[in-house]
């Protein structure tokens, strides 16, 4: 979370960009009640790319006492900051029933992201924080993308494959693969995948979290990490050789571990980032730790984006009871992530973090 900026040669950075997500979430009310929450978390400004009525609407339905203020640019978000929830329109109105996506607004979702995206990539807004998505509805629609990660890393043109990192106060982890079905795994897996998810890894902890020498613990993929070839052969033949490699390249890297013991406090003690083999391995510890304020957090981009680490909750959508508590934790960790790229930029050339 940063303080409010001060006149001076390095000012505060620009607004944070949040995206509608799926209308018939909790998007827009948990925008809402992170507002009327932003002095105690001291959060900085942000505006939502969503069509103003449908928030007023929201906040009406639900009896929040936030004002949606219509913007005609990110410039005009720290004046209306202080007033209500600044919007700016998407162009288009978006007519949402709680609980009941629409492919008919699948456009109005993605041109919110594609909007947030063009905007943190000139420098209009400082990053980029989405809103969840409801896949299956976009997938129907014709959205040829597995989420949010993918889609984003083609509108940034990055050349390098983004990583999802999950974080919280207490634990980093990255799946080095992800939407896999469990029986694919094995033969996803590469040393080429996990020495890339390193890098990448390694390199986002300097630059965006500020860590100087970043320690990266690898999990194995078989229980025991194979148990000397007994449990399967993939942790001797393929995880361990590229913890080798990472570390070669002066990495401080050390694995394969037995997953099941990666995670307790002493154990977390000892590195900055988990890189775990599958979807689960890596969610599951985090998602058990801090459920409520982990974070997701997409490297290998050149801007950055944070998200609540949750979905849709269409279950709950409309009836007042969704939680800001992890869409707040996304703007504060994109802020900090935002200051700290902020300073860099302002430092001399000689100065700033490798």
């Amino acid at each position: 979370m940063i303080p409010a900026g001060s006149a001076g040669p390095n000012p505060m950075p620009p607004p944070l960009a949040v995206t509608m997500g799926e209308p018939a979430g909790i998007g827009g009310e948990i925008a809402l009640r992170a507002w009327l929450q932003r002095k105690a978390e001291r959060l900085h400004p942000f505006f939502l790319i969503d069509d103003p009525e449908r928030l007023a609407g929201i906040a009406t339905d639900l009896d929040l006492p936030v004002a949606a203020i219509r913007i005609d640019s990110p410039d005009a978000c720290a004046e209306a900051f202080g007033v209500g929830l600044p919007v700016l329109p998407l162009g288009t109105a978006v007519q949402a029933d709680p609980s009941r996506p629409k492919p008919e607004n699948t456009a109005a979702v993605l041109q919110s992201i594609r909007q947030a995206v063009t905007l943190t990539l000139s420098g209009a807004a400082s990053a980029v924080v989405t809103n969840p998505i409801h896949k299956q509805v976009l997938m129907e629609a014709g959205f040829h993308h597995p989420g949010h990660t993918e889609y984003l890393a083609e509108l940034c043109g990055s050349a390098e494959k983004p990583v999802m990192m999950l974080a919280g106060d207490a634990l980093r982890v990255v799946p080095v693969t992800v939407h896999r079905p469990l029986a694919e795994v094995p033969a996803s897996l590469s040393g080429a995948l996990i020495v890339e998810t390193g890098r990448t890894t390694a390199l986002a902890l300097r630059t965006r979290f500020g860590i100087d020498r970043p320690r990266l613990a690898v999990a194995g993929l078989n229980p025991h990490a194979g148990e000397g070839g007994q449990l399967g052969t993939e942790d001797a033949e393929i995880v361990a050789p590229a913890v080798a490699q990472l570390r070669g390249e002066g990495l401080d890297v050390a694995g394969p571990f037995a997953a099941d013991s990666l995670f307790h406090p002493a154990a977390r003690a000892r590195y900055d980032a988990a890189l775990c083999m599958y979807h689960d391995q890596a969610l599951i510890p985090i998602k058990t730790i801090d459920f409520e304020r982990a974070v997701n957090v997409t490297l290998g981009l050149p801007i950055i984006r944070t998200s609540p680490d949750h979905g849709t909750a269409l279950d709950i959508a409309g009836r007042g009871k969704a939680s800001a508590t992890s869409l707040i934790a996304a703007l504060a960790m994109a802020a900090t992530m935002a200051a700290r790229s902020h300073r860099s930029a302002g430092e001399p050339r000689s100065a700033a973090r490798p």
